[in-house]
């Protein structure tokens, strides 16, 4: 009885090292791919721009096309048949190492009302203007665009980013709308000016 109860120790503390090594991988992949490795020579879209550009301000989804127009690359947005309803955006420069980047900002509503974010951030590696007081999450977030996401949380809502070879791409929602994170990645779209048109 006594050889059993040291056994089970034995295995209950084994599984305790193998638990906390897989959390310790799964965090340590989660920073890489937060933090992915910048390319040597940026190609010349992907340079910050020397000057600032006037800021976009619209609060009518019809007038999309003058945001997707100024912003030098795809803008992530909700497509058509998503049951979310546009609210406003703004495009405006923040400064970044070597000059400006640009942040279109699109502000979406589910059916109860629910806000969630769209961020398209220009170039790629401006990862110093995800602000908020966020923490990893110890898994992936879905796949959208081709690419692994991050999964990051606090308190009161989600955010997930990933990244392409034009720009860092962030979706933000509230706590409430953690059941529906997949479903509401797989109805966004990448938008250009010639989409839009």
């Amino acid at each position: 009885m006594a050889d059993r109860k040291k056994t089970r120790k034995i295995l209950f503390r084994l599984l305790e090292i193998v638990f906390s090594v897989a959390l310790l991988l799964m965090l340590t992949v989660s920073l890489i791919l937060a933090r992915p490795q910048e390319d040597k020579a940026m190609s010349p879209s992907a340079q910050p721009a020397a000057e600032a550009s006037q800021a976009i301000s619209i609060d009518n989804e019809a007038d999309l096309i003058q945001l997707v127009s100024a912003f030098p690359a795809p803008v992530m947005a909700f497509g058509s048949g998503s049951e979310m309803t546009f609210v406003s955006a703004v495009a405006a420069d923040a400064a970044v190492s070597g000059g400006f980047g640009r942040i279109a900002t699109l502000y979406w509503q589910t059916s109860d009302g629910e806000q969630v974010i769209l961020k398209s951030i220009w170039p790629a590696g401006a990862l110093d203007l995800l602000e908020g007081n966020y923490h990893f999450m110890p898994y992936a977030g879905p796949t959208f665009f081709g690419s692994t996401s991050v999964r990051m949380e606090n308190d009161h809502s989600i955010r997930i980013h990933t990244t392409t070879d034009q720009a860092l791409y962030t979706i933000t929602l509230p706590q409430q709308l953690k059941d529906q994170v997949t479903f509401l990645c797989q109805s966004l779209q990448l938008f250009t000016a010639n989409q839009q048109d």
